[in-house]
């Protein structure tokens, strides 16, 4: 498994949105960063919680010149269950990420688990913080979906950033 450089251009990204619109990275203009909210999809009560609590907390990134944006692998049809589904507000729902794209971002690729609602295949969960320039500032990984870093916790690291004009780290991969 390759994982992308900080500091580095972050991998392309265009796929469609649930607003039937079109993700895509290079277009996207924040002050700050573009936040990558890497999802297991819709049969993951974890990524429902974690959504749900990120689409209540969207001013708390947006006000830092944050744009969130919820990527998975789901199918246009799982996409549509979890818009319709979840509380997640207006956070955008981005959905028929590639299993090549996924792994161009470091994520964990799993495998349905049997007499499971899981799809054939689907990632685990990441976080990626990408520059306006387009370069990666942050990566977080996991290959359960479980332990994920708290919004109030990315949020301070994110303060300190800011306010320190901390650059990013593990360039030397």
């Amino acid at each position: 498994m390759t994982q992308p450089t900080p500091g580095q251009p972050a991998p392309s990204l265009d796929l469609p949105l649930t607003i039937q619109a079109r993700f895509e990275l290079s277009t996207q203009t924040p002050d700050n960063f573009t936040m990558l909210i890497f999802y297991r999809g819709a049969h993951c009560p974890i990524c429902k919680s974690q959504l749900e609590e990120l689409g209540g907390r969207l001013s708390d990134f947006t006000d830092r010149g944050i744009s969130p944006f919820a990527i998975s692998m789901d199918s246009h049809e799982r996409a549509m269950k979890v818009d319709e589904e979840w509380e997640t507000g207006n956070l955008p729902l981005v959905y028929d990420l590639s299993e090549e794209k996924a792994r161009e971002y470091g994520l964990y690729i799993s495998s349905k688990r049997e007499g499971s609602d899981e799809p054939d295949i689907f990632s685990e969960p990441g976080i990626v913080l990408v520059r306006p320039a387009g370069t990666l500032y942050m990566m977080q990984s996991q290959s359960v979906p479980f332990a994920r870093p708290s919004f109030d916790a990315l949020l301070k690291g994110i303060d300190f950033v800011l306010d320190k004009d901390y650059p990013a780290r593990g360039d030397r991969t």
